[in-house]
């Protein structure tokens, strides 16, 4: 406490303002951390998010290092109108930052992945602020170089990537990785059929999924590349090319872990376990070692370096910049913090879970037979619930036509999963990776009839068709019991819709119900199996109506 005192007392009004700065930066990156630490924790390709701190005080303290020893000696300290340039620019990012990170939040909940994208995004610009004032000539704590660069790329890179960026991203990887491993497999004669992002190979099939197109592997290894390279590296040719090659040997390593589990499963290995996520974890930190060896080759021995002296300090107006930015950072955290209370979940009465399996019949009508689905328990982690059921029946009419029903129901408790998580997960966003097209202008919204005059409304209707197997989809999200028009979680655009739409409101239980056949609803309608159904379903919130 002294020694602030005597630095409060004894610095110029410029290292005042950026102390404080500096200090509402620190606590600022603590309450970011503590955000995003459950989604570092559920989600792997986020883990490395747990070193985001020690990282970049180390980053922090090798551009200290940098600044007194030398090796920065060509850097000069940034005028007052450079520092006045960068905290405007900072300034706007926080603002813009806080905007969207407030919209998402009151539509979407705070552990949406939107709110702590754009929450990462306030926390980079408070950084950026906070290591350009100390680079400026009236403070001259560090100065400007790669090191202070890589810690806000250290905070951008620890944050969720925004649904519509990650979908197209996870899907062409996915593409990529399919498309390598048959065109390797046929031209050492495997024989190997694509569909979608399935592989067939004889009587077994291996599926390409999201947590095996190497966005974890890339996104590590290329922060891996920036750290080490603003550790170990002086020369930016060095660094251009450790970096250059992280993201080059993160996807050939994961081509190789998908080839060699497609190997092991046309060998008869079952590899939907421990196989699978050994190899996975196996993968990235063979990647991360040699990416470490490299950057160990391209480090530089330079002889001592003499110690540099600073000049006496000349600036005036740098303390307005100071001003400015500290200013801009209180507002920012008291907003934060009264959005935070506004917004945070309800402690209010929780909602039992519904019997999934009382619902949806177990046993159909004369003639159906049902199979049950056993396996959904490995999607559990990607849809951030346990609660699912998936049940197909099946019947030969008699006009001798195959008839197949097939019923999803998946649930959420309060605060689970954001809305967007669940809209990620519809039908247009996922069955195309498992080999089904989408069949243009099948899409709509609407009532569907039942008979007696029962109505089930506001159901949202999709086609696809697969191998010539075509199959109707009609499916309702439900947010609180009530159905919510699907959106695309790909675009911002429709994202920000969803505030306008629902205001502020808390994390509330959701459903997402789905039913798929191979025949129209008008054929259907007349079964007593969709009456059964409907009647289940209806009591999550599939609205119904009888006129």
């Amino acid at each position: 406490m002294v020694n602030i005192v005597q630095f409060w007392r004894a610095g110029s009004r410029a290292e005042r303002f950026a102390g404080l700065a500096s200090v509402l930066v620190a606590g600022g990156l603590l309450a970011w951390a503590a955000c995003l630490w459950p989604a570092w924790g559920e989600n792997p390709d986020l883990s490395h998010g747990f070193l985001a701190l020690p990282v970049l005080a180390m980053l922090w303290k090798r551009a200290r290092e940098d600044s007194a020893s030398g090796r920065a000696q060509k850097q000069e300290w940034l005028s007052d109108g450079w520092v006045g340039l960068g905290v405007g620019l900072g300034l706007a990012g926080l603002a813009v930052a806080r905007l969207f990170t407030t919209v998402y939040a009151v539509a979407l909940g705070w552990s949406a992945t939107p709110t702590l994208f754009f929450l990462s995004v306030a926390a980079a610009s408070a950084l950026g602020m906070a290591t350009i004032l100390a680079t400026g000539q009236g403070v001259r704590w560090v100065r400007p170089g790669w090191p202070l660069a890589v810690m806000v790329a250290v905070v951008l890179l620890s944050a969720p990537l925004p649904p519509g960026s990650y979908a197209r991203l996870t899907a062409g990887l996915q593409e990529m990785v399919t498309i390598g491993v048959v065109d390797t497999l046929r031209l050492f004669g495997v024989p190997a059929l694509r569909a979608g992002n399935v592989i067939q190979l004889g009587s077994t099939a291996v599926g390409v999924e999201e947590a095996c197109s190497g966005v974890r592997s890339l996104v590590s290894c290329v922060l891996g590349g920036l750290v080490l390279s603003a550790l170990w590296l002086n020369s930016p040719w060095r660094r251009f090319w450790l970096v250059g090659l992280a993201a080059p040997l993160a996807l050939a390593a994961n081509f190789g872990r998908s080839l060699t589990l497609t190997l092991m499963a046309r060998s008869g290995v079952d590899i939907a376990g421990a196989w699978h996520d050994v190899l996975g974890y196996g993968v990235l930190v063979v990647t991360m070692g040699l990416l470490a060896g490299l950057a160990y080759l391209l480090e530089e021995k330079p002889p001592g370096l003499a110690r540099v002296e600073r000049s006496p300090k000349a600036a005036k107006g740098a303390e307005w910049s100071g001003v400015v930015a500290v200013a801009a950072l209180v507002l920012a955290a008291g907003w934060f913090g009264f959005m935070g209370l506004r917004t945070q979940a309800s402690g209010g009465v929780a909602v039992a879970a519904p019997d999934l399996e009382r619902l949806v019949p177990a046993v159909g009508p004369a003639g159906w037979r049902v199979e049950t689905r056993r396996d959904l328990g490995r999607f559990a982690g990607i849809l951030q619930t346990n609660y699912l059921l998936e049940r197909t029946y099946s019947r030969v009419t008699d006009a001798g036509e195959s008839w197949q029903v097939t019923v999803y129901v998946a649930w959420w408790p309060a605060g689970g999963a954001s809305v967007s998580t669940v809209a990620a997960h519809t039908p247009e966003a996922c069955w195309p990776g498992a080999g089904w097209q989408a069949v243009p202008g099948a899409e709509g919204r609407g009532e569907l009839a039942l008979g007696q005059g029962v109505r089930v409304r506001e159901a949202e209707k999709r086609a696809f068709i697969g191998r010539d197997y075509p199959q109707n989809v009609w499916f309702w999200h439900l947010v609180d019991g009530r159905p919510m028009r699907a959106f695309d979680p790909r675009s911002w655009r429709e994202q920000l819709a969803v505030f306008w739409q629902r205001g502020v409101r808390r994390e509330e239980a959701q459903a997402f119900v789905r039913l798929s056949s191979n025949v129209e609803w008008e054929r259907l309608a007349a079964d007593p199996l969709l009456a059964e159904v409907v009647a289940g379903v209806a009591e999550l919130g599939v609205p119904v109506t009888k006129r």
